[in-house]
């Protein structure tokens, strides 16, 4: 356990999480589950994960009011629109819209946008404020829900690009039978067996998480 520990720690610092605590895995086995190649054991709990615990509070308690952005435009009030209109299109035509949708937000880095070097927002800071990789991916799940997806079929996955030698973050959602990646790096949704630069780390939902390790 103390070896299972230290490696949790050295993969926290990379995403700048901190806080840990000790967790109970849900199985004594990796569970394969073949994402990127990788196997995934899952845990309970979220008590590693400080800012994603923010994130579902606060996004409970605020889940948002017309905050305009730089250009006084209330995008916040468009996605409560645009939810009404998706909901009527099938899972498939669904993820398209939020993927492409969402990805036309600008990228922006957390120092140059929250002062900070690592800050997880929620929708409605995304949509007045843009955001950086794990916070198109946190949109793109809340989104996801609001349509009435269920979060066993959705994790944000925090990982390493191995071409740009980056830490990023993505959505990953299981439909028909496939592990589809939602990335503001690429825009088409892509299965994730046709990626090979991606090393997962660990990732989350709302119920647990996991953690990635080679086969």
């Amino acid at each position: 356990m103390a070896g299972v520990k230290k490696q949790i720690f050295a993969i926290l610092q990379v995403v700048s999480l901190a806080c840990l605590l000790v967790v109970v895995p849900l199985t004594t086995e990796a569970e394969a589950v073949g994402l990127f190649g990788y196997q995934a054991t899952p845990y309970s709990g979220l008590k590693p994960f400080p800012k994603w615990r923010k994130v579902l509070n606060t996004y409970k308690n605020e889940p948002g009011e017309c905050t305009p952005n730089k250009y006084n435009r209330c995008a916040y009030q468009k996605w409560v629109a645009l939810l009404e209109e998706w909901r009527l299109l099938s899972k498939e035509k669904q993820l398209e819209k939020v993927n492409r949708h969402m990805n036309l937000f600008r990228y922006i880095l957390d120092p140059i946008n929250w002062g900070v070097r690592d800050y997880w927002e929620i929708p409605k800071e995304f949509f007045a404020r843009f955001g950086d990789c794990e916070d198109y991916a946190i949109v793109k799940y809340f989104t996801l829900r609001a349509l009435g997806w269920s979060e066993k079929d959705m994790k944000i996955v925090v990982l390493q690009d191995i071409n740009l030698g980056v830490a990023h973050a993505i959505l990953v959602v299981d439909f028909d039978g496939k592990s589809l990646v939602l990335d503001n790096q690429i825009g088409q949704i892509v299965d994730a067996k046709r990626i090979r630069h991606y090393k997962p780390i660990y990732s989350v939902n709302e119920t647990g998480w996991w953690r990635h390790k080679p086969k």
